[in-house]
């Protein structure tokens, strides 16, 4: 049946050797509709960016690029503005008709941290193709802070697919129709539109910009970062904010949505024609996201501004949410029994972070 793999196709992925790991796989990696990757022992700091190219393997292309490796195991710093590439604990042997594409967590991308994941012989960056096999690798871009990493921890998910598993438009508008997914008049053009929200309800705080000179925040610290010291509130009262070239925002949708528990989705990272900027890093949405939080959870936006400045206006059209059948319903939805720091969210900095 075609569609997105639930947990326990994923656990048995794990069980037939089409997901390998140096170390077991533990319970908590696994999502309801995806698998947190690990970092591994070593991380390469390399000249620049790269996809390895058919016929050419990842480790060759570190040995082309490579400037110097640090060992992760007493904790390393990763430097703002640097490129590195850390193997990742997880190996794939996909088999016949199952794909794989990757995204950054949701606490990754709110730190501005560029992660990718690359193949041996990859011609694109978080794409996998079916029957590959072989290792995993993160490619890892601070962008707005430096960050210490250690081995384990987990910046990355995978999400398994069998098939054509995206709704068409009139497939999407049926599913509004029987359960909304979106507070207010559903916009649905290659997926479900969503739009920022620059006229809170309450106050005037309408996001967040990150700092340009900060300290390191160490990945594994929980609310424990006075977020003062790393970002700069945003207050609007004319539903207007003109966004800086080069800047890093956390804003919010305006509109609050829901993914039934039989369906997953996925953020459009960006949209050429929406403006001179990137939205959302961390573009997965698990089933049951919103779900049973009367009319849904708001999604927080993840903004890098590109050339030049750009004005966005309150309920301007940011970028479209892309919903998948999932192959069968999860044992267990997000927020449901399992450590989801973001259901029912508004807008909200990444959890390493305090008030302050």
């Amino acid at each position: 049946m075609p569609g997105v793999l639930p947990d326990s196709a994923i656990r048995a992925m794990i069980s037939r050797g089409g997901i390998t790991a140096a170390l077991p796989v533990t319970e908590a990696q696994i999502q309801p509709a995806s698998l947190d990757l690990r970092l591994g022992q070593t991380a390469y700091r390399i000249r620049a960016s790269f996809l390895a190219g058919r016929g050419t393997r990842v480790d060759a292309r570190i040995a082309e690029f490579e400037m110097h490796r640090m060992d992760l195991g007493n904790g390393a710093v990763l430097e703002k503005g640097c490129v590195y590439i850390v193997p990742l604990v997880e190996g794939l042997a996909l088999p016949a008709g199952v794909t794989a594409v990757a995204n950054a967590k949701s606490s990754t991308g709110r730190l501005d941290l560029l992660t990718r994941v690359i193949t041996d012989g990859g011609t694109e960056f978080d794409r996998i193709p079916e029957g590959y096999t072989g290792p995993l690798y993160a490619e890892i871009c601070p962008r707005s802070f430096s960050v210490l990493v250690r081995p384990g921890m987990r910046l990355n998910q995978i999400r398994f697919r069998h098939g054509p598993a995206a709704l068409t438009d009139p497939e999407l508008k049926a599913l509004h129709s029987a359960e909304p997914l979106v507070s207010g008049e559903a916009v649905i053009d290659g997926g479900l539109g969503f739009s920022v929200d620059l006229r809170p309800e309450a106050g005037a705080l309408v996001g967040y910009r990150a700092k340009p000179h900060t300290g390191v925040i160490d990945l594994e610290r929980i609310a424990h970062y006075p977020a003062s010291d790393f970002w700069e509130e945003l207050h609007s009262r004319d539903g207007r904010l003109i966004l800086d070239p080069g800047a890093f925002y956390i804003l919010v949708s305006r509109e609050a949505v829901t993914i039934p528990p039989d369906f997953a989705a996925e953020m459009a990272p960006y949209l050429a024609m929406v403006g001179e900027f990137r939205v959302h890093y961390a573009g997965f949405f698990d089933p049951g996201f919103g779900h049973g939080q009367g009319q849904g959870s708001r999604g927080v936006l993840e903004v890098r501004c590109h050339e030049a400045p750009f004005v966005l206006e309150h309920g301007q059209v940011v970028g479209r949410l892309v919903y998948e059948r999932m192959q069968a319903r999860p044992e267990r939805l997000y927020g449901a029994g399992i450590a989801s720091n973001y259901q029912g969210q508004g807008l909200k900095l990444a959890k390493n972070f305090r008030a302050g």
